[in-house]
């Protein structure tokens, strides 16, 4: 029956109703002695129904008291007042683990977080001979000062033959929480049976629970969290057992691409079905997560990265970008001694493209750590999403919240990702999670991010360059545009390892005279690099890179003296770029990684001629790069932009001789 508010048992007094459930009603209470707001469980008179069921639940409350960990919701009392047996315990402000995995999976960083934490709470429970008997989601409160692991040892196994009479089953379930009861997916006509996705093999069995239990079942939680399913599902209690007994769930990496592959080991090896072959520890498992964590962006082995994959074999959309491990003597000049030279082919998901039609090209970076790479992808319907492809993994994911981003840009570390969308400077981590707006940026032309937490930008295809803080500010101009060369904008940019210096180019109008130079956070001077339609990036080996009429180029440049040493040379021919945008697809690492695009990303659209009901009558153009056509009054014939290598010219196409001409011979814009 209910207990009304106002109500006290011993000291506590009943302030509101929580919840209820199998094993009783929980309250907020108030400790009238110390003051203090506890979560009160009275449980039904079913719980307790003997004198020696009664001693025995106040021996296991009081080894379970004796839990003080910052990890574990502790038991402060055990009571009795008028035949009412009653908990009394930290009430914890939060959402249970199960709440929250009703929403989404959770982001790589945070799950290995509270991993850690309820491997730290089991650590401490097993050193005190406790077993937990009933992990799973329901049991894990998610609180503001970090994941909370309730009733320890109070929990009652799942109704399981032998196991329901174990007579080292604990009395009490932990079922019911300060939240509410988690409600089972296992149901009977319509009736919750209990939960048992998170039993070990030997406990379905009818065996007696081990620490080696819990750690089946926090890799069964640990599963669910990075994955958003549950390790084993079946739609009755005896299928899920079958299912615990005899089958393996799906590597975490097949359903989480972005997940490192020691972490597909840990949750194996805590599912494995001999409890021997289990980790014997949670301490283990703790070492294990903490190594995980600490490497959490290196989620490849370098070793993966220098494998040639056949990967033209898949059916994949959009342009391939080629992937060099470029320190080879041959390709680079960048040594006096030949060393490997690895590459690879990666081709875009299927369904999507590099290639973007009337949108900045060169939407794409490599990592810093040479691990990784972001790509700004566009779909068949034209939505644009960034998209991360781990060079170890044979698949990329996009990245949610990421929708029409432009020139995405990584932070030094490799854990975050700076882009442009919906007219604002973003940033969000490269595990995922939500994004966060820096600033406003009304198109966005490049970005480039130091170790000091500066990152400096264009805004604009018609201004100069500005910086902000990493967190978000008011941004502060950094560059002055020379009006004596005309100059409409500055873009580009990329820091130079001394975190001061950067590259940038500029854009005149009509695009005559473009140049990349040295410019300082410090200075709004800046010094004449090179010549040329291109961004630049620095390598570390001591190369500038650049493209010149579709062919990248190194350029030796000493980054201590900040001069340019020698002549340029060649390091691949074909290079993709539009000269509509003179932007190339080539990003570079500082471990060496270059990606670069190979085919032709100029062969994005075409003129044609369209009857008045929608029927296509004539190709006017073959597959090539063309905007803003315009039809004479006449009719007769048509004027468009088209790109030469280096130039954006107008030409006319005599409609009726099917004739084009070149009508100018200098950039145009």
């Amino acid at each position: 029956m209910p207990i009304s508010t106002g109500t006290r048992l011993g000291p506590y007094e009943v302030v509101s109703a929580v919840g209820a459930g199998g094993m009783g009603e929980v309250y907020r209470a108030r400790d009238t002695r110390l003051e203090r707001t506890v979560a009160l469980k009275v449980l039904s008179s079913q719980v307790i129904a003997t004198t020696a069921l009664k001693e025995r639940f106040a021996r296991e409350a009081r080894a379970i008291s004796s839990l003080n960990h910052p990890h574990i919701c502790h038991l402060y009392d055990v009571g009795s007042e008028n035949g009412t047996d009653y908990l009394v315990m930290e009430l914890l402000d939060g959402e249970t683990l199960s709440e929250r995995l009703r929403k989404s999976p959770l982001p790589l960083e945070p799950a290995l977080k509270i991993a850690i934490e309820i491997s730290e709470a089991l650590e401490e429970a097993h050193k005190q001979g406790i077993i937990h008997r009933d992990l799973k989601p329901g049991n894990i409160m998610l609180t503001p000062s970090g994941a909370k692991l309730m009733d320890f040892g109070l929990s009652k196994p799942a109704n399981l033959g032998a196991a329901a009479g174990s007579g080292s089953a604990p009395l009490l379930s932990a079922a019911m929480t300060a939240t509410g009861p988690s409600p089972s997916p296992l149901t009977s006509a319509g009736s919750v049976v209990g939960t048992i996705q998170y039993m070990s093999p030997e406990q379905i069995e009818g065996k007696a629970a081990s620490e080696r239990s819990d750690i089946f079942a926090f890799g069964a939680v640990l599963y669910e969290m990075v994955t958003g399913k549950r390790a084993f599902e079946g739609k009755s209690q005896l299928s899920v057992a079958s299912a615990i007994l005899e089958k393996d769930p799906a590597p975490v990496s097949a359903l989480h691409s972005a997940s490192p592959p020691a972490l597909d080991h840990v949750v194996r090896t805590c599912l494995a079905k001999n409890p021997e072959d289990r980790y014997q520890t949670a301490h283990d498992v703790k070492l294990q997560l903490r190594w995980i964590a600490e490497s959490a962006t290196e989620i490849q082995s370098p070793a993966l990265v220098k494998r040639q994959r056949n990967w033209l074999a898949w059916a994949t959309a959009g342009l391939l970008l080629v992937i060099s491990l470029v320190l080879g003597v041959n390709h680079w000049r960048l040594a006096t001694a030949p060393r490997p030279v690895w590459k690879s082919y990666l081709p875009t998901p299927a369904g999507q493209s590099i290639a973007i039609a009337g949108r900045p090209s060169g939407n794409m970076a490599v990592a810093p750590d040479g691990r990784k790479v972001v790509m700004a992808l566009t779909a068949a319907g034209g939505q644009v999403q960034l998209w991360i492809q781990p060079l170890d993994a044979l698949s990329a994911h996009p990245l949610s919240g990421t929708e029409d981003a432009s020139y995405p840009f990584w932070s030094p570390d490799s854990r975050s990702i700076g882009f442009f969308a919906g007219g604002r400077l973003k940033r969000i981590e490269a595990i995922g999670g939500p994004t966060q707006t820096i600033c406003d940026a009304a198109e966005g032309r490049g970005g480039s991010w130091n170790s000091e937490g500066v990152i400096i930008f264009s805004p604009s295809s018609a201004d100069r360059l500005y910086m902000v803080p990493s967190i978000g500010g008011a941004p502060a101009p950094l560059t002055e545009l020379d009006k004596q060369r005309h100059e409409s904008s500055h873009r580009w940019p990329w820091f130079l390892p001394d975190g001061e210096h950067f590259l940038f180019t500029d854009r005149p109008v009509g695009l005559q005279a473009t140049a990349i130079y040295l410019g300082s956070l410090h200075s709004k001077d800046r010094k004449l690099l090179l010549s040329g339609n291109s961004n630049a990036i620095y390598m570390p080996q001591g190369y500038m890179l650049f493209v010149r009429e579709g062919t990248l180029m190194a350029q030796h440049f000493d980054a201590d003296r900040l001069r340019t040493l020698g002549d340029p040379f060649p390091l691949a021919e074909s290079v993709d770029y539009d000269s509509n945008f003179s932007k190339a697809f080539f990003s570079g690492s500082n471990t060496g990684v270059l990606v670069y695009g190979q085919g032709n990303v100029r062969g994005n659209s075409q003129l044609a001629r369209y009857d008045r009901d929608g029927k296509k009558s004539a190709d006017l153009t073959p597959i090539g790069s063309y905007s803003a056509p315009s039809l004479s009054p006449d009719g007769k014939t048509l004027a468009f932009l088209t790109a030469d290598p280096g130039n954006l010219d107008i030409w006319l196409l005599d409609l009726a001789r099917n004739v084009r001409t070149r009508f100018t011979f200098d950039p145009s814009l």
